[in-house]
């Protein structure tokens, strides 16, 4: 009501064009949105931006105020936080869970799929491997509602928990995931967990997650995440040989590829390259090239 009585007053002695009200920025978008009765402090460790924020605070929730802290030690905030090792958790596709367990996350375009393992052998016949299983989803559970709200992942999740055979054990991981997500402030439906111990569950996307806001495709595999082997590059170059043979002038083949593929042909498969030169009756001269992609390569005659 207070933003509204100042856009008022702005509006009647405004000449258009004029700005009337603009957002905030993303420190006082932050105040305003995330420093709910749930966070205990907000510390910030930029001088100007303390004093702003404290204005602001002041003005709408007087009571926190108090809470505001600033940050001048040498040590940088992310560090003294541990927020890097954070950062570097919620990016990292293996994600540790207490009992040595551990969580595999593999974020796709249509859903996002969550693997749980045990991360060490459990022998079929055990006595507490049921117990085992049960304590590695239920820690895992914790941690998969906090990595979705962390990493901020929406759409459709798959979780792929490990395999229990009492049904009450089920039940006491869904409804102890369904607990933990009531906390998540974006909305959430969660399936039963079926035959073959998967959870479907959806989370409203709100934003990118921060994976994508924190990462770009690798330029060197284009996002795929795979490579051509260096013995497929090799066989590929000899095929290629083959096909242009006759398009490519003189007694003698260059061929300029990446040094591994290079040193594939000129060792371990040398006897495939001889082979080549006396079946096409042409010399074939290989030349490594440190700036190729290792599935670049050209031919030329000379």
């Amino acid at each position: 009501m207070r933003l509204w009585g100042e856009v008022a007053k702005k509006r009647e002695g405004a000449k258009s064009p004029a700005v009337l009200m603009s957002e905030l920025d993303i420190v006082l978008k932050t105040a305003r949105d995330l420093f709910t009765d749930d966070v205990d402090q907000l510390v910030i460790d930029d001088r100007a931006q303390y004093e702003r924020t404290c204005r602001f605070v002041e003005m709408f929730m007087p009571d926190r105020l108090k809470d505001v802290l600033y940050y001048g030690d040498d040590e940088p905030i992310f560090d003294a936080y541990g927020i890097e090792d954070e950062i570097a958790r919620a990016l990292s596709r293996k994600v540790p869970l207490p009992s040595g367990g551990y969580l595999i996350l593999d974020e796709a375009e249509a859903l996002t799929a969550i693997d749980v393992n045990t991360g060490r052998f459990v022998g079929k016949g055990s006595k507490d491997m049921e117990e085992t299983i049960l304590k590695t989803n239920l820690e895992a559970v914790n941690e998969i509602a906090y990595q979705l709200r962390f990493r901020n992942i929406g759409g459709l999740i798959i979780l792929d928990l490990i395999d229990m055979e009492k049904a009450s054990n089920r039940e006491k991981v869904r409804k102890t995931l369904e607990d933990l997500l009531q906390r998540d402030k974006a909305k959430t439906t969660l399936n039963r967990i079926s035959e073959l111990g998967l959870i479907e569950m959806t989370r409203k996307r709100t934003r990118e997650s921060l994976g994508r806001l924190l990462h770009e495709p690798c330029f060197y595999c284009d996002g795929t995440g795979h490579l051509q082997s260096k013995e497929t590059v090799a066989f590929e170059i000899l095929r290629e040989i083959r096909r242009k043979r006759h398009d490519l002038p003189g007694y003698k083949i260059l061929v300029n590829c990446h040094p591994a593929v290079a040193d594939l042909l000129t060792g371990s498969e040398k006897a495939a390259v001889q082979d080549a030169e006396s079946k096409y009756m042409r010399r074939i001269q290989v030349s490594a090239r440190t700036e190729y992609h290792i599935e670049q390569f050209d031919l030329a005659g000379q």
